[in-house]
């Protein structure tokens, strides 16, 4: 069992999901149901499934959680492009956010190899 709230990973992606929330009331309120929900639930879903996971009884089913926040990352990632390319946040918001989560997205595949990921034998 991990102590989830010591782990800078998680710290930082409770911090940029509540950027992402703030940010995202910029968005026409067409999107309510639209993007605005989609960036939420994907951003909202990296530190649930850090916290979630770190209640596994082992490193490989801690590693099965850190794998979804990992995926859960990338669909920021995409969010953030489409937020930019619909022109709904700045540029340089853009690259402020993608910068954050690129370093959310590193600290958790380090965090993974740290717990012996990828594991030897296919029963990942």
């Amino acid at each position: 069992m991990h102590k989830f709230r010591e782990l800078k990973v998680w710290q930082r992606s409770m911090a940029f999901t509540v950027a992402i929330y703030r940010e995202s009331l910029k968005f026409p309120s067409d999107e309510r149901f639209g993007l605005t929900s989609q960036i939420r639930r994907a951003v909202c879903g990296i530190p649930l499934n850090i916290a979630e996971g770190s209640g596994s009884s082992s490193n490989r089913d801690f590693c099965r959680f850190l794998d979804i926040a990992l995926r859960q990352g990338y669909e920021t990632m995409t969010a953030i492009d489409i937020a930019r390319g619909l022109t709904y946040w700045p540029d340089d918001l853009c690259n402020t956010l993608q910068k954050e989560i690129d370093e959310i997205v590193a600290m958790l595949v380090g965090l993974m190899k740290s717990l012996g990921w990828p594991f030897k034998d296919s029963k990942q």
